[in-house]
């Protein structure tokens, strides 16, 4: 609808002069009293025609006022021009709900940009727990829908296969494995994994392999130990990322990186530069001459790279794959990572302002009141597969996705599995499960939509219809808005209020009336049409819709 009224004002701002801006907007008012749209087109453009505001707003009123589409034409303020639509046209966009079905809002608002969103990206050395879950939804909710619009998303989650972190994590299971076999140490190393997981990976381990490691060298055995680990934890990953509908177009590998010489192409790059000096022993970045607070180690003096040297080269090859826009899902603790980072990319003379980095806050995960204390080297693990054991996919999910990123989130379990309007989630589904079981009344009582003629629309005249329809016409700048900001909680926030509006819709209209048919046929086909977008605005959160509940 926006769309339509640009369109309509470009076409009358046109008969004003041909020379004119067309950077101005079509809003929805913030007060409802001002109108259904508002545009700036005559403040935007009082220069351009050298006409005061309010003049050229008069002659665009005057022009649009002779279509049908426009109950009211007001001029606001210094020249704003707030319109008041004909109920025929939101007949016309109830129509197209209709007729578009499940592909209704969708469009090509991102004109085919090519975006690579990296999210989760958790140490391969455990259970993916509920820090990963929230970036996985969050990840994924973005992606569906910012490929809904348009944009051309690419999913990847980059696996940290290298490093000190893995080596501890096979010492671990060496440890576990040895204690199958009698070589018990008198206390476990406190910097080791102590999870449970540890020890049926070595029971496993052990049915495979029985005492044949024993009879390697140190060096092949924790070789073997590694790579049988990180598959086994892979496997897992990805098992916990299939049951939260979670998928990714492709798992990037640092040990595979540095197989490449990734890295020492980035370091090369970066020398070549003349980015890089040599100081008691190590190699380190000039990254100040970047804007960073401090030059950073590159190679530390026993010859190792730092954590910054892969992900340079990591970010090399997502420049090099051409894409357009790069996001990057962090936990608050990677603050201080982004600024010798995009130092990195300046000095590569590469476009930093492609990368953009999302941090999602911490997590409060409550039961009974209290905050569950987690903790993956102590055990003590919150996984993403436990939590969907307890509230489900679609309730883990809404919970995630319902609050800004940059906002903490207290998860309440108990809320999460209640089967009431008191839970978000529960509250949408089962207004989609509702209009299914009124539909089903209706045809018990022969009324059917077969049977609608777009005549009856017109008893569609009640202000709660009207706003009902109001509502999910703004599901497509809804949609462009969470991919513009990068916030899916957007989305869950309109399916609720969509939702609400429909349970007290429901609870003051008689839906199914049989002596008034053609005003049943309206409100059956209003409500289908809500049914339409609650299932739209869900599946692009990963959530399903229920037919009962």
């Amino acid at each position: 609808m926006k769309t339509k009224i640009y369109d309509d004002i470009l076409k009358s701002l046109t008969k004003i002069n041909t020379k004119h801006s067309d950077n101005f907007t079509v809003e929805i008012p913030n007060i409802a009293e001002h109108g259904d749209f508002s545009s700036n087109v005559a403040l935007i453009n009082t220069k351009i025609l050298k006409m005061k505001p309010r003049e050229i707003a008069q002659k665009i009123a005057d022009d649009l006022s002779k279509k049908r589409d426009y109950k009211s034409i007001e001029i606001a303020g210094p020249g704003f021009l707030n319109f008041k639509l004909a109920n025929s046209l939101y007949y016309k966009e109830l129509q197209k709900i209709s007729n578009d079905k499940e592909n209704y809002g969708s469009s090509n608002y991102g004109q085919n940009k090519k975006v690579i969103i990296e999210f989760i990206s958790a140490n391969p050395t455990g259970p993916l727990n509920i820090v990963s879950a929230r970036a996985g939804a969050y990840g994924d909710s973005l992606y569906r829908i910012m490929d809904y619009i348009g944009f051309e998303p690419f999913r990847e989650f980059y696996i940290n296969d290298a490093g000190n972190q893995v080596d501890i994590f096979a010492e671990s299971l060496e440890i576990r494995y040895r204690e199958l076999h009698g070589h018990n140490l008198e206390e476990f190393p406190f910097e080791a994994y102590h999870g449970e997981y540890i020890k049926d990976l070595a029971a496993e381990l052990n049915t495979i392999e029985g005492t044949k490691l024993f009879h390697m060298t140190e060096e092949d055995r924790l070789e073997r130990m590694k790579n049988f680990a990180l598959g086994e934890i892979h496997k897992m990953q990805v098992s916990s990322l299939n049951r939260f509908d979670v998928q990714f177009d492709n798992w990037m590998s640092e040990k595979k990186l540095r197989a490449e010489g990734i890295l020492e192409e980035a370091l090369s790059y970066l020398a070549e530069a003349g980015c890089t000096y040599e100081k008691d022993d190590a190699v380190f970045f000039s990254s100040t001459k970047f804007g960073d607070e401090k030059d950073r180690v590159l190679i530390k003096a026993d010859g190792n790279p730092t954590y910054l040297v892969p992900d340079i080269a990591y970010h090399l090859t997502k420049y090099n794959r051409g894409f357009d826009i790069i996001i990057d899902v962090l936990g608050p603790d990677h603050h201080g990572h982004v600024s010798k980072l995009r130092a990195a990319i300046k000095a590569l003379e590469l476009d930093d302002s492609k990368l953009e980095v999302v941090f999602l806050q911490h997590i409060n995960l409550l039961e009974d009141g209290e905050v569950v204390k987690m903790s993956k080297r102590a055990g003590k693990i919150v996984s993403m597969d436990d939590l969907l054991d307890e509230v489900g996919k679609d309730a883990a999910r809404y919970f995630f996705i319902s609050r800004k990123p940059s906002a903490h989130l207290d998860f309440d379990l108990e809320l999460a599995k209640k089967k009431s309007s008191e839970n978000p989630v529960f509250y949408c589904q089962y207004a989609y499960a509702r209009i299914i079981s009124i539909l089903k009344k209706a045809k018990k009582a022969k009324l059917t939509l077969k049977k609608f003629d777009e005549k009856n629309l017109s008893k569609l005249n009640k202000d709660d219809e009207l706003n009902l329809i109001k509502k999910m016409m703004d599901l497509s700048s809804v949609l462009n808005l969470c991919a513009d900001n990068r916030e899916p909680h957007r989305l869950a926030g309109y399916v609720h209020e969509l939702a609400g509006m429909f349970h007290k819709y429901y609870a003051k209209y008689k839906i199914i009336n049989e002596e008034k048919v053609d005003l049943s046929l309206a409100r059956l086909y209003l409500i289908s049409a809500v049914q339409n977008v609650i299932s739209i605005s869900l599946d692009l959160m990963g959530i399903s819709s229920p037919k009962k509940m």
